[in-house]
């Protein structure tokens, strides 16, 4: 089925793209520099209140009632020093179920438009953990520092709940006055254990906090602290930007097109309960958001949230990522549907393949709309809208028999697929067709599992979904690139690889997606158990679409297609090697190849 010359003639398209990626890369933006000291914080006393209200409200689960009464307490904060408050409730999903939820802000008016937001959540849900409640204190010394100064331009601080699953910074996205300059979010800002990105950029898209506003807090951290902000790699980058599974507050921000970033020691962590604080640590970090706000006050205009990814002091930008993208795909579509149109002259079926592969995909199907379903009867109602790490998951008996009934769920369909579908084309051979309305026959060729028409019909549905995916987010449809060019390389060639070879590459092909999980379970503190919880949460929460979830669904019926194929190749007989015993082809056969003849010459 494959031609290898039309796929490496196809390369040239990828050599093409390398050089436009070349020319794309851009500098990034110099950081802010701030006209004003940030000596006015006292550490000190941010770090007495940091401690005094973890002991006076040690439980404060959101929506509860010590949650609602340190709202109240930070509302009279706010008005002792003089700011417009605020006060407002709505009702949210929770990692406790749903629950009325308080949001508390306060505003200093500017002397220019645009405003300046700083957001910290009060919640926990750890029993004490003083190092979740040292965003609100900073929040609280920052009110009264701020107030006693004239504002370049207005200051919004923002007392949130709800932190997992960043449902009160979702609600406070929604309704924030416009324009916006920059969103900083607070999380751990006095532990003692540090995980980087301290500053992190991340959202619920492709969208990524602007180069200016990420560089103007890293470099106030580092000179108030002495802490770098550490940034991922790019294979991590890479990995945030094909599955946004931020699960920090700064989330919702970029999408209403907001500049924002985390500050946290913790990274995107939430810190443990006991973890260790520091009244230095509190200190630095009350004076980084101090010293970022003079900046951005006197700086210019901070733009957008966008796609790219940093390298080497570089930056990609998005549509060259695109671009080179689906450079790497179309060797692979330009070899498939050459390789289609060979089956079909050959007489293999292509049709009939097609929809055995679709087959394939209804039990991951299945399981999807299964959790939609459960979701809508109320079986699902804890359902925040965002992912949940690890330390904050809770795998109650429900969860549990939710993950491990959609597991059964997957298993039997399967069985009831292969009976309906898979059980009578593993070995079939196809039925002679007219061709063209004559009576004569195309001739019988093999038509099971291992045939090229199954193979066609593999990679041409492969492809489709790729390009589904890519249309959607380029980042993710790079993951299957390497499973497109290695696949096709299973099923493409007339005589198909050993087993050992072709288990191979299904490997190589699966590696990009087993890394995706190992990263996430890694950032997130996820195990299997928990991880595949978390992805019903998301699915049910709305966080990721049941569009995108029945695409991957897809990617996962062609992987059991190309095992089954490459199960039936194995068992499928060789036939056997008949020894040589008349000189062919490669060599010569003509006159005196068996004996001597006389010579052809004139004597």
């Amino acid at each position: 089925m494959l031609d290898p010359r039309i796929y490496r003639t196809s390369l040239i398209v990828v050599a093409l793209a390398v050089i436009v990626v070349a020319f794309s890369l851009d500098n990034q933006a110099t950081p802010m520099n701030a006209t004003l000291t940030p000596d006015a914080f006292n550490g000190s006393t941010a770090y007495a209140t940091m401690g005094s209200l973890a002991a006076q409200y040690p439980s404060r689960r959101p929506g509860s009632q010590a949650d609602a009464s340190l709202a109240g307490y930070v509302e009279q904060s706010f008005r002792q020093d003089g700011l417009q408050v605020q006060r407002s409730a709505f009702n949210a999903q929770t990692v406790d179920g749903p629950r009325e939820i308080e949001t508390v802000t306060g505003t200093l008016a500017g002397l220019t438009p645009g405003s300046i937001v700083i957001v910290a959540h009060r919640d926990s849900t750890h029993v004490g953990a003083a190092a979740d409640m040292s965003g609100t204190a900073v929040l609280l010394e920052l009110a009264q520092v701020l107030s006693s100064q004239t504002q370049q331009r207005s200051i919004v601080l923002a007392s949130t709940s709800a932190s997992i699953g960043a449902a009160g910074a979702a609600e406070l996205a929604r309704n924030l006055p416009q324009p916006v300059d920059a969103v900083i979010v607070l999380g751990d800002v006095a532990g003692t254990d540090v995980r980087t990105p301290i500053v992190v950029p991340w959202s619920d898209s492709t969208l990524v906090a602007p180069p200016l506003l990420r560089n103007t807090v890293a470099q106030a951290l580092q000179q108030q602290t002495g802490l770098v902000a550490g940034e991922e790699s790019v294979g991590g980058q890479f990995l945030h930007l094909a599955f946004p599974l931020a699960a920090s507050e700064q989330r919702p921000f970029a999408a209403s097109g907001e500049p924002a970033v985390l500050l946290s020691a913790s990274g995107s962590r939430v810190p443990a309960a006991e973890e260790n604080t520091s009244q230095g640590q509190i200190g630095g970090f009350g004076r980084t958001v101090l010293q970022t706000i003079s900046a951005l006050g006197a700086g210019g205009t901070v733009p957008p949230p966008s796609s790219y990814l940093r390298w080497q002091g570089k930056l990609i930008p998005e549509w060259a990522v695109r671009l080179l993208v689906l450079a790497l795909i179309v060797p692979v579509l330009i070899a498939t549907v050459d390789g289609l149109a060979r089956v079909r002259r050959r007489g293999h079926r292509v049709a009939r393949w097609v929809v055995w592969v679709l087959a394939a995909c209804i039990p991951f199907a299945l399981a999807v709309l299964a959790v939609v379903g459960l979701r809508l009867v109320g079986a699902i109602d804890i359902a925040p809208p965002g992912p949940v790490g690890g330390d904050a998951l809770t795998l109650g008996s429900r969860a549990v028999a939710i993950v491990i009934g959609l597991g059964l769920l997957i298993v039997l369909s399967s069985v009831a697929v292969w009976w309906f579908f898979g059980r009578r084309m593993w070995s079939g051979r196809a039925a002679p067709e007219p061709v063209n309305g004559r009576h004569r026959r195309r001739p019988e060729v093999p038509d099971d599992a291992a045939s090229p028409g199954a193979g066609a019909a593999l990679m041409l549905v492969l492809c489709v979904v790729t390009l589904a995916i890519w249309l959607e987010n380029p980042f993710a449809a790079a993951l299957m690139v390497v499973a497109l060019h290695a696949w096709l390389w299973i099923v493409g060639p007339e005589q198909r690889l050993r087993a050992p070879w072709a288990i191979l590459l299904l490997f190589v092909g699966l590696l990009p997606g087993v890394l995706a999980a190992l990263y996430y379970a890694t950032v997130m503190g996820l195990g299997p158990v928990s991880g595949a919880w978390n992805a019903v949460l998301m699915l049910a929460g709305g966080d990721f679409s049941v569009t995108a979830a029945l695409e991957w669904s897809v990617v996962l019926g062609c992987v059991v297609s190309l095992v089954l194929m490459i199960v039936r190749t194995a068992r499928r007989a060789r036939p056997a090697e008949v020894p040589i015993t008349v000189r062919g082809p490669i060599s010569y056969a003509g006159p005196g190849s068996i004996g001597a003849t006389k010579s052809a010459i004139r004597r």
